[in-house]
C-alpha cells in the first residue's frame, strides 16, 4: 500500500518568526471496536506517533489514539532559528512508517 502525506509550509520563512507547519497523512485509522460484514472484529490500525526533526534535532512529536478520524490532520507551530531539512515520520500500527522530507529555509 502507497502511503501520500502532505506538509504544508510558508513560503517566505524569516529567521525568529514562529511558522505554521500543516501535515496530513492517507491512512484509515481503524479503532479496533468496529465489526465487519461477517460480525468480526476489524483490527486496530492506526498512527500511533508523529515526529519532526529540523537538522536531526526533535523539534515536534504528538501521540495519537483511536479516536482520531481517517486521515489525520496535524498543524504545530515552530520558529525559524535556521535553515535545514525538516523529516516528519508517522508510525503506526501493523509496522506502518512513513516519512516525508521537505526544505526549510530561512532568510
Amino acid at each position: 500500500m502507497s502511503t501520500r502525506a502532505l506538509v504544508h509550509l510558508p513560503r517566505d520563512i524569516q529567521r525568529g518568526q514562529v511558522v505554521e507547519i500543516r501535515t496530513t497523512v492517507a491512512h484509515p485509522m481503524e479503532t479496533g471496536h468496529r465489526r465487519g460484514n461477517g460480525g468480526e472484529l476489524v483490527a486496530r490500525n492506526i498512527v500511533r506517533r508523529l515526529e519532526a526533526r529540523l537538522n536531526g534535532e526533535l523539534v515536534f512529536a504528538a501521540d495519537m489514539h483511536p479516536a482520531l478520524s481517517a486521515n489525520p490532520y496535524v498543524a504545530f507551530h515552530l520558529r525559524a532559528a535556521a535553515s535545514g531539512l525538516l523529516v516528519l515520520t508517522w508510525r503506526g500500527d501493523k509496522g506502518f512508517e512513513h516519512s516525508e522530507t521537505v526544505a526549510f529555509d530561512v532568510a
